[in-house]
């Protein structure tokens, strides 16, 4: 009931406030222009409403969209239970039915599950690992009974830190993030690895470190020509909870280059910081538009950097992924929201997966 109501005051007060920069309702959710450009983003009947709500983190990472079951998958954030001392990480299936939204969780043998990716018709997820059990890319099928693989779990031996995020280039290659997040939270053993960027080829089985120097490498995506990589970084926050205000929460683009017949990555340079919180999720639109989940909510910077605007999001969105055109669904730890933006903004990577942006049910 509360989002339903949040939705109808937002409307009204973008109603009241059009033409301006500042739209957002009284809840402190709603929509933050500093462009023109932005307000062509968000359209003329934007929205904002909370579909689901729980007492646990389940809407944390991944968010995976699957437009054929008009359904996304999303893993929680840890949380402890008596049972256990190092925390609980959860799959949950989020369906909507005839406009309504459900959630059901999914039995997956992924230890620590993170963020993940739409691929070969199902889903490639982050898995953190544990004292016990090594870290790495994880292939999960999209349905019951939802059958996992492991691709890679070391680096030449090695074991992973806790594998954050993933992408993966249309050559097939797979490009992923490893901060030292599950050492320091107490889940996972001491590093042995640098916070490094990495890119791994699943027919050859080569893996590479492609760039490190970072705090906590953390969200990572490509820009729809693929000749731009963003990076996140999020040493702002350590993985004890300690804050520090002169570390990173930066997002670095570089440029993608050949050398070799191999892809490198070149030319670091801070695309934007974050003013409030981290930026950790990070996802492009098909016009080169950057979006991250930051403290305040959802963030959109233009290609040069210059922030447009926001989606405003009480508490903040760790992660985010594009539905079909004119939607994005927003984590929002215990709560899960839908933002209705124009129908003619899609996300770079289901545009990439030829994936269609034509209406859902009930809408």
């Amino acid at each position: 009931m509360a989002g339903i109501t949040q939705w109808k005051e937002l409307s009204s007060t973008m109603k009241a406030l059009e033409g301006q920069h500042d739209i957002a309702s009284a809840h402190g959710a709603g929509f933050l222009s500093y462009d023109s450009s932005f307000n062509e983003i968000i359209g003329q009947s934007a929205g904002l409403k909370c579909v689901l709500e729980d007492d646990i983190p389940f809407a944390h990472e991944a968010g995976v969209y699957f437009p054929e079951q008009d359904s996304l998958l999303v893993t929680s954030n840890r949380f402890r239970t008596e049972q256990e001392d190092e925390g609980s990480i959860l799959i949950h299936k989020l369906n909507r039915n005839s406009g309504l939204w459900t959630k059901e969780q999914v039995p997956a043998d992924i230890t620590m599950a993170n963020g993940g990716i739409n691929y070969q018709d199902g889903i490639l997820f982050c898995a953190q690992g544990d004292q016990s059990t090594k870290g790495g890319l994880v292939f999960m099928e999209a349905k019951p009974p939802y059958k996992v693989q492991t691709l890679v779990n070391s680096y030449h031996g090695r074991r992973f830190n806790s594998v954050n995020d993933v992408v993966v280039k249309s050559d097939g290659s797979i490009w992923f993030t490893d901060p030292i997040y599950g050492s320091e939270q107490g889940f996972c053993p001491k590093p042995q690895l640098p916070n490094q960027l990495y890119r791994f080829e699943t027919k050859t089985g080569n893996i590479r470190a492609v760039a490190d120097g970072f705090g906590r490498p953390n969200g990572l995506c490509f820009s729809p020509d693929e000749q731009t990589l963003y990076v996140t970084d999020t040493e702002w926050i350590h993985g004890d909870g300690t804050i520090d205000d002169t570390r990173a929460s930066s997002i670095y683009a570089f440029d993608v280059i050949q050398r070799s017949g191999a892809d490198f990555l070149a030319n670091r340079r801070l695309f934007a910081m974050a003013d409030t919180g981290i930026p950790d999720g990070i996802k492009c639109d098909t016009n080169g538009n950057v979006y991250s989940g930051c403290g305040d909510g959802l963030n959109v910077w233009n290609a040069g950097g210059t922030l447009i605007g926001k989606i405003l999001v009480p508490g903040g969105v760790a992660n985010f992924c594009f539905g079909r055109g004119g939607e994005l669904f927003l984590l929002n730890e215990t709560k899960f929201w839908v933002a209705k933006i124009a129908p003619s903004v899609k996300g770079a990577l289901l545009e990439g997966m030829g994936i269609d942006s034509g209406k859902h049910e009930g809408e």
